[in-house]
């Protein structure tokens, strides 16, 4: 079982595509990691300002759950597209999303976590993403980041253009 973690973003459909040269025919869970809307107001400032009943918890939920679920399908389809026996789940962040990717891949005692360098969370770092750098340095099975495309035509470009490189 491979778990290929997926938000969406153009760095996670190269993980899946990257990863299905290695791993095609076998089966995969797609990963989309949700955050309960309590959980975002209680990481910010801006939850302690809001007034009770303004907004319906439940109903914002249901919705981010909803779409979670629609990601982890759309991922699931590519994934399948390129050769994968895959399924869709979704997991919600209680604490992290790198924690909520550990928590599923030992659930499903997966044999790799597949994910990209930098996704549609946080501010994109210059190397790796913050979730993927932590899902490394926590991980106690085998992790394959897949460097983002634009990040590796930059590096394949300088590589070229590099003395000693042909």
């Amino acid at each position: 079982m491979i778990l290929l973690c997926y938000d969406g973003s153009d760095d996670a459909k190269a993980a899946i595509d990257e990863a299905s040269k290695l791993f095609s025919g076998q089966q995969a869970t797609v990963l989309t990691v949700w955050q309960p809307f309590a959980e975002v107001l209680a990481s910010t400032t801006l939850g302690w300002g809001i007034a009770p009943g303004v907004l319906d918890i439940e109903q914002t939920d249901e919705a981010s759950r909803a779409a979670a679920h629609r990601l982890a399908m759309e991922g699931a389809e590519l994934a399948r597209q390129a050769g994968f026996d895959a399924q869709p789940r979704e997991s919600t962040q209680l604490d992290t999303i790198a924690n909520a990717i550990l928590d599923v891949a030992d659930d499903l005692d997966a044999a790799a976590i597949v994910m990209g360098s930098r996704g549609l969370t946080g501010i994109k770092s210059l190397l790796l993403g913050s979730v993927s750098h932590a899902v490394l340095q926590r991980a106690d099975r085998t992790v394959i980041v897949v460097p983002s495309p634009a990040v590796a035509s930059s590096r394949k470009r300088r590589h070229d253009r590099s003395p000693g490189s042909r």
